[in-house]
């Protein structure tokens, strides 16, 4: 972990730069399979299995007979937790739920917006060394909630051509019947252009590596919507002299650990807190079974002694981190000062964890400074928002001549003829 003492303003945009991934030809690679799953469909998704899941499939789709299996092989413990986390969640999205109101903006003038859900979404949910079935819990139970008519769910298989048995479990529990053994930007492609056996959908969720990433985002030429725009996870952790190092290293670790392209930011005004907190890192690393890539990660990543806590907040709204920990005794001081962070986790007890898996707020954030301009996944992601009007003879008298000065002024004479035919027949 690079340490970095009292740097001066306008050090700070180098010192908030993301690390570099490595893109050789990623784009060609991506548009390739992209343009392969679009014209050659199930068996361009086959042939990927093959080449890259190293497997061959019988059939894309899970049966019904896989998805109980799975139910009998997931243990009594963590469907419980499980469940506590979908309770959890559940309330708090629930709660996001919007009350429709009709406003009279003028006598004879009714205005009112209503949400309607996406018809059809589909879930991207990675399956590899770290299969996230906690992220189905995020994306299919708001996209319930919402009452979206078709969720469609892709993960990839692994060498026997199976699915974890947590993630359909999960899926199950949540209602998401439709999952498929699709990994990759090919998942992403099924999803977008629909194959013989995948349901095109209108909207895209879910994390994945830099070729998941890229699908996303070029298929958004196509029409398709996705989430937000995505990068490596990362953290950024605030600390001063109440904080508890041994707390703050396993922050930092947690988010380490998701890939060696992640990044975890350390801030603080208390150099004592930085020192121990760096060792501390270093004795809890060696425990971890996932040390090799937190290893990779620690590497890219920073720690930064500033003249206050004050600073700190200042440098982390610059970053614009996709989790942000307040690790002090007053961390609730702070919160009219943040502008720009994912989701924010105050206080010494308010691990990163507990928003990944259980508190109730989602986990699906805006990484690579995006959290500056972009909110994570809630109900809202899963539904449009019509605005409707309704203009009664009075409606139209009271605020036509208005209209009709504005399109004349405008040139739009059509605009202008609209209302005044109305005008007349009054």
């Amino acid at each position: 972990m690079k340490r970095y003492k009292f740097p001066e303003k306008k050090e700070w945009i180098a010192l908030s730069k993301r690390p570099i991934l490595e893109r050789q030809n990623l784009d060609d690679v991506v548009v390739s399979i992209l343009n392969d799953v679009q014209t050659n469909k199930d068996k361009a998704l086959f042939k990927y299995a093959e080449k890259f899941d190293s497997v061959q499939l019988e059939t894309i789709e899970v049966s019904t007979s896989e998805i109980e299996q799975a139910s009998n092989e997931v243990s009594k413990d963590l469907k419980g937790a499980i469940q506590l986390a979908k309770g959890n969640i559940e309330a708090f999205h629930t709660a996001q739920k919007e009350k429709e109101q009709i406003i009279e903006t003028t006598k004879g003038v009714k205005c009112w917006r209503k949400s309607v859900a996406i018809d059809k979404v589909g879930l991207y949910i990675p399956g590899g060394s770290a299969p996230l079935f906690s992220t189905i819990l995020m994306l299919g139970i708001p996209a319930k909630l919402a009452g979206c008519q078709e969720i469609i769910l892709c993960t990839p298989p692994n060498k026997e051509g199976a699915i974890n048995p947590a993630i359909l479990y999960t899926a199950q529990l949540v209602g998401i019947t439709k999952v498929f053994k699709v990994g990759g930007a090919q998942a992403i492609a099924a999803m977008a252009f629909g194959t013989e056996t995948i349901p095109q959908v209108y909207k895209i969720f879910g994390p994945g590596n830099q070729f998941v990433t890229k699908a996303k985002e070029l298929i958004q030429q196509e029409g398709v919507a996705i989430d937000m725009p995505a990068g490596p996870s990362e953290v950024l952790v605030i600390a001063d002299q109440t904080s508890n190092p041994t707390f703050v290293a396993a922050d930092l670790l947690s988010q380490a650990e998701h890939g060696a392209d992640s990044q975890v930011i350390l801030l603080s005004d208390d150099e004592e807190i930085i020192n121990q907190t760096i060792a501390e890192l270093n004795k809890q690393l060696n425990l971890l079974s996932r040390k090799e890539m937190a290893s990779k990660a620690l590497k890219v990543s920073r720690a930064i002694q500033l003249n206050s806590i004050n600073e700190c907040i200042e440098f982390s709204n610059l970053y614009a981190p996709e989790h942000l920990i307040i690790a002090t005794n007053n961390a609730s001081d702070s919160i009219e000062q943040i502008t720009n962070a994912g989701s924010v986790f105050l206080g010494q007890y308010s691990c990163e964890s507990a928003g990944d898996y259980a508190s109730g707020t989602n986990h699906t954030l805006p990484t690579n400074g995006y959290a500056k301009n972009y909110s994570g996944v809630s109900l809202d992601s899963f539904v449009k928002k019509i605005t409707f009007q309704n203009l009664n003879k009075e409606g139209i008298k009271t605020i036509g001549p208005a209209i009709e000065l504005m399109a004349e002024a405008e040139g739009l004479d059509a605009h202008k003829n609209a209302v005044s035919l109305r005008l007349k027949n009054l």
